[in-house]
């Protein structure tokens, strides 16, 4: 797979993985331990996870600014290693729930995310710009697009085991401590401890407690009691990611001898390496026009993506039928477990992606880029048609809420979940990493660092949006909350084809 890449390549691709195991980790536990942590039950949870996701990416910018300002980008990969490290640490930390000082848990639980966020943004978009640059040497020069796709399959291993891994560690402290894992028992807790709980939901909460080892028959001891274990096993999880960060960083260390720095290339002036010659104004122009298109274009698809940390993965805790492997010392149960198929669909779709451009390329048939990333949001918009008719007939949100959740027989199943990531994962394979590419070819090289952490920043701004989904999850029919997505990909896919002869002619 590396033998006709640089040699650098594996190497960025390692440290990568281990770094987005650990991210990855965070964020298929993330909403739902705001949630149960803090006992919300409106959007906050959503607010706060949109915030940090959005600063993941704007912060990118400030990474990319701090690497070519500095010409370090190097030491700065380092230093967001580091700093992503403490992040998670501060999360990490066990502390009691129900929370007795909110402010000061809510606070120091806000500021390790944006450690983490901000060690992020030095990480993430000057390690791609630092890709990018081993493809600028002719030798590779026509193998960009396939690099970057094999660095994505590399990221999505990582991010493949992350939630089985939280999952299980979470499971086995709560059987540890004489318990059943239940998904339904935090927010019935949270509901029993508030006093907002309802009479219908008061007697599922008393059969499900007995069900998973309640032996008090003092419901208020239980829910306080269940309710502090389960959350001691999400602060643990959190610590796996900080063993992850430190692989990554002994990685990148070991092997940052073998990648370039993309400072020095960019004052290099040689007329073997043509990218590097410094360009016209009214080139520079045309291609930064160019990439803030598409970065505007990007917003409605990421917008729509990232719903499976939020959306998606209340859908699969309150409304679909979880799977469930016993390990005999843990049990792998929970929504966070169906975050692991796109990832896995990632690593055994990459291959064939691959194959099915090469095989056409040997035809004559060559798709450009732009067209690529249009035609990927198309195929998310399918995705989200598939959940809109699978939702149609379900509870509506505040129903759910009254009955105290729902048993299998009123849930859908597991497969419409698992088909929707099958069909999301192609669309993003279409986008995310091709975007990338895109992004490393055609910008100036002197802005290489803050084109990237721009790529990122029109994420930033679609993940901002996310809680909106949130709130239009919880206020009308589940199918038309899919609807919505829906309309924002096949926005994002005509507006790329409408810009599509242009970008083509720049990007050339």
């Amino acid at each position: 797979m590396f033998s006709k890449h640089p040699k650098g390549l594996i190497g960025a691709a390692l440290s990568n993985m281990g770094e987005r195991f650990g991210f990855y980790i965070m964020m298929a536990i993330l909403l739902l331990f705001l949630n149960n942590k803090f006992g919300f039950t409106g959007a906050e949870g959503s607010v706060i996870y949109s915030v940090f996701y959005a600063l993941i990416y704007v912060l990118s910018l400030a990474g990319g600014l701090i690497a070519d300002r500095t010409k370090k980008y190097k030491t700065t990969i380092v230093c967001g290693l580091v700093l992503m490290s403490l992040g998670y640490l501060l999360l990490a930390i066990p502390t009691k729930t129900p929370v007795e000082n909110m402010p000061l848990i809510l606070f120091l639980t806000c500021f390790g995310l944006l450690a983490i966020a901000f060690g992020n943004g030095l990480f993430k978009g000057n390690l791609q710009a630092v890709v990018g640059q081993l493809y600028d040497n002719p030798e590779y020069a026509d193998k960009r697009e396939t690099g970057f796709q094999i660095f994505y399959m590399f990221i999505n291993i990582g991010a493949m085991f992350a939630p089985l891994m939280a999952v299980g560690l979470r499971n086995w402290w709560v059987q540890n401590h004489g318990y059943q894992f239940n998904a339904d028992l935090p927010g019935l807790c949270n509901q029993y401890i508030s006093g907002g709980i309802t009479e219908e939901a008061t007697e599922r909460f008393t059969r499900l407690a007995t069900e998973v080892g309640n032996r008090s028959g003092d419901l208020a001891v239980f829910a306080n009691d269940y309710l502090n274990v389960f959350m001691e096993g999400y602060h643990y999880s959190f610590g796996i990611a900080i063993i992850a960060m430190l692989i990554s960083l002994v990685i990148f260390i070991f092997n940052k001898r073998t990648l370039p720095d993309p400072a020095a290339k960019a004052v290099k002036k040689t007329a073997a390496d043509a990218r590097t010659v410094e360009m016209d104004a009214a080139e520079v122009k045309q291609r930064l026009y160019a990439l803030f298109a598409v970065f505007a274009v990007v917003i409605f698809f990421w917008f729509s993506f990232h719903q499976n940390g939020q959306t998606l993965t209340l859908f699969a805790d309150e409304y679909t039928q979880l799977l469930k492997l016993d390990l005999g010392f843990t049990t792998i149960e929970g929504a966070e477990v169906f975050q692991t198929f796109n990832p896995f669909f990632v690593v055994f779709l990459t291959p064939i992606i691959i194959g099915l451009f090469g095989w056409l390329k040997a035809k004559g048939i060559v798709i450009s880029t732009p067209k690529k990333i249009g035609i990927g949001m198309g195929i998310a918009a399918a995705a989200f048609a598939v959940m809109a008719i699978g939702s149609i007939g379900l509870y509506d949100y505040n129903e759910r809420i009254s009955m105290g959740g729902l048993d299998d027989a009123m849930r859908v199943t597991p497969w419409l979940l698992i088909g929707t990531y099958l069909i999301l994962t192609v669309a993003e394979l279409f986008i995310s990493p091709l975007g990338i590419a895109f992004v490393s070819k055609v910008a100036p090289p002197q802005y290489q660092g803050i084109m990237q952490g721009c790529w990122l920043s029109a994420t930033a701004i679609g993940n901002q949006l996310l809680f909106i989904g949130v709130i239009f999850y919880k206020s009308i029919p589940i199918w038309a909350t899919w609807c919505i997505f829906v309309a924002a990909c096949l926005i994002s896919m005509f507006t790329m084809l409408v810009l599509l002869k242009w970008l083509e002619r720049v990007a050339k």
